[in-house]
């Protein structure tokens, strides 16, 4: 299995973390199974159904879908060959870039290929005729550039500084000083804040917090346990492991041993896979 981190055209920066390349060389249909993971940011997947398909509580994805914030790890499988482009969005994204109340989205997915036909855009179709990847993630591009600049007016700056705080903060801020520096009341901003990201804010910074735990874990940044804990500010390791196994499905220890035995992936970057799953 080969994964690859690709960086966005300069244009996307501000609305794309990365795209990836996710594929096998495998002969044989097979069955995939792996864990979504919390990362605090919507996404988008393409897998041609002539290679395979991917399901989630039994259910069939559609080729083309958009995912929104994930609040709990989801068991999901893919059953043929890996032949994924996806693309890791920031925050924002689903409010600025695509018009939808991000809330909406939450711990769910839609077809993106039936809402671009609206628009003229028939992106199965197109995709299935690329021959390489680049091809595949320059029109997925084309795509997110029209509609960005469709949407440009969708920026909120009160919410776009209120999730800038939480990101820079790694989730440890005091929310009632944040409420307080908007000038808003705590179920104003609760209320704007779920439809520009699709969580709460005390939602997004708990996953925010898990995060940087989790990256001090897939870069060896740490002695022990204990350490992650203090340094994320987490009350004491029960509570670091609570959060793993509520946003991630395991603890620490085995989110660790699934590192340490990735070797089976090709991996160009520091990653497992992703921050947002974990190849299982």
């Amino acid at each position: 299995m080969n994964y690859q981190q690709i960086p966005p055209p300069e244009a996307l920066r501000t609305f794309i973390r990365y795209f990836f390349i996710l594929e096998t060389d495998d002969i044989k249909d097979q069955i995939y199974t792996f864990r979504t993971v919390a990362d605090g940011g919507p996404g988008l997947l393409f897998q041609p159904e002539d290679r395979g398909s991917y399901y989630q509580n039994y259910k069939q994805l559609p080729g083309l879908f958009l995912y929104g914030q994930v609040t709990t790890n989801v068991e999901t499988s893919l059953k043929g060959k890996f032949s994924t482009i996806g693309i890791v969005f920031y925050p924002h994204v689903l409010k600025t870039i695509f018009g939808i109340d991000a809330g909406e989205l939450t711990d769910t997915c839609m077809d993106v290929d039936q809402m671009a036909r609206q628009q003229g855009f028939y992106l199965n179709e197109m995709l299935g005729e690329c021959r390489s990847s680049s091809e595949k993630i320059e029109i997925l591009s084309s795509y997110l550039l029209f509609l960005a600049k469709r949407n440009n007016t969708l920026t909120d700056t009160k919410m776009e500084y209120a999730l800038s705080r939480i990101l820079q903060s790694k989730g440890n801020i005091s929310l009632k000083e944040l409420n307080d520096q908007l000038c808003l009341s705590e179920r104003s901003v609760e209320r704007k804040f779920k439809q520009y990201v699709g969580l709460s804010p005390k939602m997004f910074a708990r996953i925010c917090r898990f995060q940087a735990s989790l990256d001090q874990i897939r870069n060896n940044k740490y002695s022990k346990l204990s350490d992650i804990a203090y340094e994320n500010e987490y009350a004491d390791q029960s509570h670091l492991i609570r959060a793993f196994k509520e946003f991630a499905g395991v603890s620490p220890k085995q989110a660790m041993s699934i590192m340490e035995n990735i070797a089976g992936l090709t991996i160009q970057d520091s990653t497992v896979a992703s921050s947002s799953f974990l190849y299982v």
